[in-house]
């Protein structure tokens, strides 16, 4: 994964991390070297900072992959606060598992085994904050889901929203394999801008977010 920010201004700012929990850290590192993609650390210095800030105490996640992302939350909210956490890929949802155990936070966080846009229609708000890192190219089908499981004054939260900058690019500037995602992601981008319902930021952190409040 590239970085939309330029490669020496990012480990500038990166150099100031205070580092993470010694679970999150051997769960980080288990994770870069399989090449499976998680949080980048600037990402997670943006969360941390935006979890503090609103203390939710039900957060919806799309996208769990090994659980890594759902751990960091975890361990930034109050006690008390519920992770429900999404993954269609079931190579990866053992490994989850495994690590919300050993992480100690099976009584904070749910998976839900399954596709998003499926098991969105099964769950009931509302959400103090959702955020999504799943199949980008879903993201503009569920977003009336989003919409219907996000609080008043909740947040969301949209990660790899640019696409490492190549949203920018012209369609027929972008390989051919990743058109659809690329429409699909201008689609959402012009959606939750746009939206009546939400107040929408695009951020180029990492690779691109959306920070939207629901109005």
């Amino acid at each position: 994964m590239q970085d939309i920010v330029n490669e020496r201004v990012v480990s500038f700012i990166n150099s100031f991390d205070k580092g993470n929990s010694p679970v999150c850290d051997i769960i980080e590192k288990e994770a870069r070297a399989a090449g499976i993609p998680i949080i980048r650390k600037e990402m997670e210095a943006f969360l941390r900072t935006v979890l503090k800030l609103l203390k939710p105490r039900k957060i919806l996640e799309l996208g769990t992959a090994v659980g890594y992302s759902a751990i960091f939350m975890s361990e930034n909210v109050p006690e008390d606060a519920a992770i429900t956490t999404i993954e269609n890929y079931e190579p990866r949802i053992p490994a989850a598992r495994e690590n919300f155990a050993r992480a100690g936070k099976l009584h904070m966080i749910t998976l839900i085994e399954g596709d998003a846009a499926k098991v969105l229609k099964t769950l009931e708000g509302p959400y103090d904050m959702i955020f999504m890192d799943a199949a980008k190219a879903q993201y503009i089908t569920i977003l009336p889901d989003i919409f219907r499981l996000l609080k008043s004054g909740g947040v969301l939260i949209t990660d790899n929203v640019l696409q490492e900058g190549e949203i920018a690019e012209p369609k027929y500037g972008v390989s051919r394999r990743n058109r659809t995602i690329y429409e699909r992601m201008r689609e959402y981008l012009y959606a939750v801008t746009h939206s009546e319902e939400l107040e929408t930021s695009i951020i180029p952190l990492g690779g691109g977010i959306t920070f939207s409040i629901r109005k």
